[in-house]
């Protein structure tokens, strides 16, 4: 599924992967909802972290 991207991932990228605009984005990084972190002014999104909210908003994973 996510074989084209590198282990750290950019706002753009997880846009694309989730369909998404960058509103919706930062608002899921700057609620938490997503684990990532900031380098300087730019978000690094772990791809496993997408994989865990895609399981989490899907129902298909509970913690």
């Amino acid at each position: 599924m996510f074989n084209d991207y590198s282990d750290l991932l950019n706002v753009d990228e997880l846009c694309d992967i989730l369909s998404i605009g960058k509103n919706t984005a930062y608002e899921i990084l700057n609620n938490g909802d997503m684990k990532a972190f900031k380098t300087g002014r730019v978000w690094k999104i772990p791809k496993l972290s997408v994989e865990n909210y895609i399981l989490e908003k899907s129902n298909l994973v509970k913690h």
